[in-house]
């Protein structure tokens, strides 16, 4: 069978088909599959100018891992951080997140979840750390 070896896989990334997720950033799953509980990975894509949605994940650790681009994330209560070309940001489980593309190109980034990611776990948190109205 094509992909498949002994004792291993092999995902092609054509298979996957970028979609625009919830939280406002294209996603293409490379690995997210029960026959590897133990980590998924995702690449994102941010549009120049665009903020993703307040989220969280619960009992799952979340790295992005920035391979292009510029940006700025903000995890929890912590300042706005800046993040470029191979950065690692490392978002524990349960902590509210989301990042900005601050530059003039797509932000992309590998989004891996251990364990893999499960929609299940996922929550929209912007009503709940979005500003007060003025």
């Amino acid at each position: 069978m094509r992909g498949e070896a002994v004792g291993g896989s092999i995902r092609y990334a054509a298979a996957a088909e970028e979609y625009l997720s919830t939280e406002g950033c294209y996603i293409q799953e490379l690995s997210n599959s029960t026959d590897d509980e133990a980590v998924s990975i995702a690449r994102a894509r941010v549009l120049p100018g665009v903020t993703t949605r307040w989220h969280r994940l619960a009992g799952t650790t979340e790295r992005y891992v920035i391979v292009s681009g510029s940006g700025s994330v903000e995890l929890g209560a912590l300042p706005p951080r800046a993040v470029g070309e191979g950065d690692v940001v490392i978002i524990p489980p349960s902590i509210a997140q989301r990042i900005t593309n601050t530059g003039t190109t797509d932000l992309i980034f590998l989004a891996i979840c251990t364990p893999r990611f499960d929609w299940d776990v996922y929550e929209d948190v912007e009503v709940h750390c979005a500003p007060p109205p003025a």
